[in-house]
């Protein structure tokens, strides 16, 4: 998408840096890295096009930064791999100003005692 010379000159260079949209469902998977989802839940999810959210899908998958099975897609677990992607670290960063940090404990305070009925108890 192009931008007028007006805004080109007087926005800063964070401003009119977007994220990919591999960045986006990369970053949309960590943040959500307990669950697995279909193209078009994260699709929805992040406000993108589903064929294009499917295209980034397969190309994360290729550089091995996300999982797949059936229909389902989740992060990887490799915490080695994600660091060395730059776009998660920028995709973070981003997810974390518009969002703020995650507080895990605040969530731990807030989470149900039994597990949801659809994840399937390991015990």
């Amino acid at each position: 998408m192009s931008i007028d010379r007006d805004t080109f000159e007087n926005t800063s260079e964070d401003e009119l840096e977007e994220l990919s949209v591999p960045d986006q469902v990369l970053g949309f998977l960590a943040a959500n890295d307990d669950r697995a989802f279909k193209a078009r839940e994260i699709a929805s999810q992040i406000g993108l096009d589903e064929g294009a959210v499917s295209t980034a899908l397969s190309r994360l998958k290729d550089r091995d930064l996300v999982e797949h099975k059936a229909t389902y897609w989740a992060v990887t677990d490799d915490t080695e791999r994600l660091d060395g992607y730059n776009g998660y670290e920028r995709a973070t960063a981003l997810f974390n100003q518009r969002l703020g940090t995650e507080d895990k404990e605040s969530w731990r305070e807030h989470a149900p005692e039994e597990p949801h009925p659809s994840v399937e108890d390991e015990q």
